[in-house]
């Protein structure tokens, strides 16, 4: 596999580069965070955080606030789940009005509140209503679609190849993978192996998702399955800089590992990008509080600071606190 074969994903008209997308997590990949993730590099597409299709309305706001980006944040999919094709398909023409540049279809979502209703993982026992969603947003829309799915509900019915093939049959432009089932939850590995075996099904691409946290998982995932391109999830929350870890791999460079001044910039970068989007101060906080319990700092007395962010009561304290533990540690790295 080439240099140059890596660095070329095309997904209908939008040319993705480096093949390295923002996996659609809930509650975290919201505008201020794909900035974020964007400003560091290496990402070549973002995903929002999965809407329900119900939420497409005029009177649902909520929807609305998720599906607004920046122009910096090109390219950019919005993810929909469900299980009415119906309004799959409206909310798909809705989310092409706003302005995305492709619509990804959920069926991959293990948690009990989605399949319970018939949703993501749910519509892999089902793959008749799965094929009626994705012909009928495909019919709604004129960017591409695309889906993501899991490997199967269960060790005893996997469907990662059958789901491909499927996809692509009604028009799908790429599929993501994520080769657990849904039983699994997120426990175990992910069998690479599924995602080769849909690579050599289909002719679209085949994105892999699942395991890869650092640009040695990056190339042995590429060199395992043969995926056009790679899409990161859990991996980000603590290594933000992980795409650009990864690009650089790709274009021959030695991976970067960021400093404590990163690290203390990126979280002064993302407060302030939370104050600019979330008129809530309570969910700045919120955010803030969730980035700082994440984050790899790998520096002394890292326990007890987390815990004196979490108890922050406002966005205010939560900087100072940040600033009082992290501006000594880094004068001390910076004067070494």
């Amino acid at each position: 596999m080439s240099l140059n074969t890596l660095l070329d994903l095309q997904i209908g008209p939008l040319a993705i580069s480096p093949p390295l997308a923002l996996a659609p997590m809930a509650g975290l990949t919201h505008s201020s965070f794909r900035r974020l993730i964007r400003e560091i590099g290496g990402c070549g597409l973002v995903v929002t955080e999965m809407i329900s299709a119900a939420a497409f309305s005029p009177k649902a706001l909520r929807s609305h606030r998720m599906l607004r980006f920046r122009p910096e944040e090109r390219p950019i999919a919005a993810q929909i789940s469900g299980h009415d094709p119906e309004r799959i398909a409206a909310a798909a023409a809705i989310a092409q009005e706003h302005g995305v540049d492709m619509v990804d279809i959920n069926a991959g979502c293990p948690v009990r509140q989605v399949v319970g209703g018939g949703s993501g993982a749910a519509l892999l026992r089902d793959l008749p209503l799965l094929e009626a969603i994705l012909r009928a947003a495909r019919r709604a829309i004129t960017i591409p679609l695309t889906l993501k799915y899991r490997a199967g509900w269960d060790a005893q019915h996997i469907v990662a190849r059958e789901v491909a093939v499927l996809a692509e049959a009604c028009g799908c432009a790429a599929i993501a993978l994520h080769p657990r089932t849904r039983t699994q939850m997120y426990r175990g590995q992910a069998d690479w192996s599924l995602i080769a075996e849909a690579v050599r099904a289909v002719r679209i691409p085949v994105w892999a998702n699942g395991d890869v946290r650092s640009a040695a998982d990056a190339w042995r995932c590429f060199r395992e399955t043969g995926c056009a391109g790679l899409m990161i999830g859990r991996a980000v929350m603590n290594n933000p800089w992980v795409f650009a870890q990864i690009a650089a791999a790709l274009s021959g460079e030695a991976p970067r590992e960021p400093s404590l001044a990163d690290r203390y910039r990126l979280l002064q970068r993302y407060l302030d990008l939370l104050e600019e989007d979330i008129p809530s101060p309570v969910g700045v906080l919120g955010k803030t509080k969730y980035m700082v319990g994440k984050l790899q700092l790998g520096s002394p007395g890292v326990a007890a600071f987390r815990q004196g962010v979490m108890r922050s009561r406002s966005v205010a304290e939560a900087r100072e606190r940040i600033t009082a533990y992290l501006e000594p540690l880094v004068r001390e790295e910076e004067a070494v």
